[in-house]
């Protein structure tokens, strides 16, 4: 089985917040946890690829890199994205399929937008996804408390199948590229 980390919007300016937009909650945690899981993800050699997002510091400068407390691999691959998807108006997918990639291992931001697009793209794409329940964030909404949003992003991705492939939800601790997904097939 081939593996890949994938990393979303894990970028400066979105993580710590502008003029405009608050911190994402739990950010020291988030960090983390995220370079807790890139270890994990070396050990295994799983492929490293992180996604940037062009409007986040309307993409240019510190704020729209990836951010500074990360311990970014140095083979690691980079795609920058214009919409909340990942997949479009990139060649992340067919990079995936080059890559022979089946298991995927998705964190970053936003829970709500970018990280739940991804986790369901990929399994519609013939890819089982692990995303790391603890390894996601967001801010609050006019609607919810960021926390909730996380709580219930958790909750439905937990076994979100789309036919063949399907995501679960495991937290760092856990060993996030020994896949269980063939437990519940």
């Amino acid at each position: 089985m081939k593996q890949a980390l994938l990393v979303i919007d894990a970028q400066q300016e979105l993580i710590e917040g502008n003029k405009d937009e608050k911190p994402v909650i739990n950010k020291e945690i988030l960090l983390n946890n995220i370079n807790a899981v890139i270890e994990k993800g070396l050990d295994v050699k799983a492929e490293m690829i992180f996604v940037r997002d062009v409007d986040v510091a309307e993409g240019k400068g510190n704020g729209f890199e990836v951010h500074s407390e990360i311990r970014v691999p140095k083979d690691v691959r980079i795609f920058d994205k214009k919409a909340t998807n990942a997949f479009y108006g990139t060649s992340l997918l067919s990079h995936l399929k080059e890559m022979q990639i089946d298991h995927l291992v998705i964190m970053g931001c936003k829970t709500e937008h970018c990280i739940d697009t991804a986790v369901r793209m990929a399994t519609v794409n013939g890819l089982d996804v692990t995303l790391v329940g603890d390894g996601h964030s967001t801010t609050d909404s006019s609607v919810l408390k960021a926390q909730q949003i996380i709580d219930h992003h958790n909750k439905i991705l937990h076994g979100h199948y789309n036919v063949d492939h399907f995501s679960v939800v495991r937290n760092t601790s856990e060993d996030l590229f020994s896949p269980i997904h063939n437990q519940y097939r």
